[in-house]
């Protein structure tokens, strides 16, 4: 029997598989950027926002964040760029709690909200982000909870664990219920360290979600696998990937590296080539992606009849190899 039908092995329990432009003036800013003739674009947005945010045009920033929306430029990760960790950034966030209440009520106002407080965690402002969605909860301006994700992403990703849990309390003081993104934050962090006990604990809570049925996403399922992986658990792996054929789950490029990893670091050298070669045909980027990876950890580790082989069926599907792959595949299989 092949080694690959060994350790894929259907799962009815992912639980117990576990345990098995900045220098230019703005202070003659336009009230009506689109005075001039043509459409400005979100780029274009997010850099007047930049140079009034710079300048401490507060009332620009305001006009413009309306102005954006109502011409579908909406607004991106680098709308609120100009707030950094300096010593003006107090001043600015201050200036922004001000004026961000005057948008234009609605979507307007609550995605200006959503994507300072993002702003925020990427600075790992933590606790300025939850100023901003005390001020939300204030004003009622339609508090959500995928309001919250950048929070609990930022804090499950430093694992700060107790904190995040703390943050989950005030989401539901506001009558908010978890999502599957927001266990999913906890879930890949408890994976990510290996801790199939806490993850275990995560899945239950996730089941027992008071009034609401929530089924594992392709997320929930990579982190399963991260899980399993970082274990060392290479039969729960594949088990869990099986379960997500079986369902008609997408699998994240992520979520076979993983496999591929462990798969390598325990020296399952022809179950790692099997595995990938399974899933072969289906995706050119993945087969690149697998294929590539997997003969690069085969040389590394002077595996090179398998690596051989690997190439040879990247050469035979025309996959892209990477130069150090080219020239070990024209020196060591073609001239050969």
């Amino acid at each position: 029997m092949s080694l690959l039908r060994r350790f894929v092995k259907k799962a009815n329990d992912y639980r117990f598989l576990l345990q098995s432009n900045s220098g230019r003036s703005f202070s003659t800013v336009n009230p009506n950027p689109f005075a001039s003739p043509g459409r400005r674009t979100t780029a274009e947005f997010d850099n007047l926002i930049y140079e009034a945010g710079n300048s401490g045009d507060f009332e620009a920033v305001r006009r413009l964040l309306n102005t954006r929306v109502v011409n579908a430029c909406f607004n991106t990760s680098a709308t609120f760029k100009f707030l950094t960790n300096t010593d003006s950034y107090a001043p600015s966030l201050e200036d922004l709690r001000r004026i961000l209440p005057q948008t234009d009520a609605g979507y307007t106002r609550k995605h200006a909200y959503e994507t300072l407080i993002a702003r925020l965690c990427k600075l790992n402002r933590i606790d300025d982000a939850l100023i901003l969605i005390n001020d939300m909860a204030i004003g009622k301006f339609e508090l959500s909870t995928s309001t919250f994700h950048p929070i609990l992403n930022t804090l499950t990703k430093k694992n700060k664990i107790e904190k995040a849990w703390r943050v989950v309390e005030l989401m539901r003081s506001q009558e908010l219920s978890m999502d599957v993104t927001s266990y999913n934050y906890f879930l890949t962090s408890h994976c990510y360290d290996g801790d199939v006990a806490e993850a275990s604990k995560v899945l239950r809570k996730m089941e027992e979600e008071e009034g609401r049925v929530m089924s594992p996403d392709t997320r929930t399922y990579d982190a399963l696998v991260l899980g399993a992986c970082k274990s060392g658990k290479v039969e729960a792996a594949m088990a869990i990937l099986r379960r997500m054929d079986e369902q008609g789950l997408p699998v994240l490029y992520a979520t076979h590296a993983h496999v591929i990893g462990v798969m390598v670091e325990s020296g399952y050298y022809t179950l790692s080539v099997e595995f990938v070669m399974a899933y072969a045909g289906k995706d050119k980027r993945l087969d690149e992606e697998n294929l590539g990876s997997l003969a690069s950890k085969l040389i590394k580790r002077k595996r090179f009849n398998e690596a051989k082989l690997v190439l040879k069926e990247m050469s035979v599907r025309g996959l892209r190899m990477g130069d150090a792959l080219r020239g070990f595949y024209e020196t060591n299989v073609i001239k050969s």
